[in-house]
């Protein structure tokens, strides 16, 4: 006889906190549910009940999966961001509720066309063109498979017709000019790869995480190719690690930006770097 929802539940916690997940009853929720077809708020009226036909097989698929630390967005496919739902494969970053500091920052001034960098999920460039309904934008990556799923994210939200998406590393392919330039690059040192939990360095792109070395490589690259596709009076947003802030504002000074200033995210961690080009 198979245990319970309940105990089913309860085991499984007990198997993620030994397998060193940080919330393991979080997790087991999310999973119970989406085995049950259930939102996590009613779990509570089916843990005295028996699994239905197939969901505790179900259930047991993705708890392997998370027990191997695979992070849940990557076991469901999706990841609400900013109040929408947006597709997620191994093939493209995580959204993170960090990045949603740059997008308030961003929505402080309307901007018509909006070119993001290395756009993985396409949640930023998306998220900016739901909210901005006149605004069209490029949104470029050096991964095939990570434009792959930006298309698709674009084309479920009913974006598809104002998002172009482009093939190349940072802006090969964007014609300019831009009102607004956004970017989560890859920003770890490679010093601090080591740190990381097993859910990002064994489950996300490594071309999305570290540049290597310093952290810095990226925006190097960055700055001077947005300052040539940016119109007068264009904004720069960039996202940065929570120690990077006065390094990546003073490169944004020697690429001839203007107005620079270091913003925090709700945790009050140093997370986007803004800018103007003069």
């Amino acid at each position: 006889m198979s245990p319970t929802v309940g105990a089913a539940m309860r085991a499984a916690i007990a198997r993620l906190a030994a397998a060193g997940v940080a919330d393991p009853a979080r997790d087991v929720r999310r999973l119970a549910a989406e085995a049950l077809g259930l939102t996590p708020s009613r779990l509570v009226l089916a843990e005295r009940d028996p699994w239905p036909e197939g969901a505790e097989a179900r259930f047991r698929a993705m708890l392997d999966a998370r027990a191997a630390r695979q992070p849940v967005a990557q076991i469901l496919g999706r990841r609400d961001f900013f109040g929408r739902r947006f597709r997620v494969t191994p093939d493209v970053l995580d959204p993170r509720p960090e990045t949603e500091a740059l997008i308030l920052e961003a929505l402080r001034q309307p901007a018509a066309r909006i070119l993001d960098i290395g756009t993985g999920s396409g949640c930023i460039l998306l998220t900016l063109l739901a909210e901005w309904p006149d605004a069209t934008g490029v949104a470029t990556d050096a991964s095939a498979a990570a434009l792959d799923v930006a298309r698709g994210n674009a084309a479920s939200l009913g974006l598809a017709g104002r998002a172009a998406f482009r093939l190349g590393d940072w802006t090969a392919g964007a014609e300019g000019p831009f009102d607004l330039i956004v970017s989560n690059p890859p920003y770890i040192a490679e010093a601090e790869l080591a740190a990381l939990a097993p859910d990002v360095t064994r489950w996300e792109p490594a071309m999305a995480l570290s540049p290597g070395i310093d952290g810095l490589a990226a925006y190097r690259a960055i700055l001077p190719q947005a300052f040539a596709r940016l119109s007068g009076g264009g904004r720069l947003l960039l996202e940065i690690g929570a120690a990077q802030g006065p390094d990546v504002a003073d490169l944004c000074a020697g690429a001839g930006f203007s107005a620079i200033r270091i913003l925090p995210d709700l945790d009050g961690r140093d997370r986007v770097v803004a800018a103007i080009r003069p």
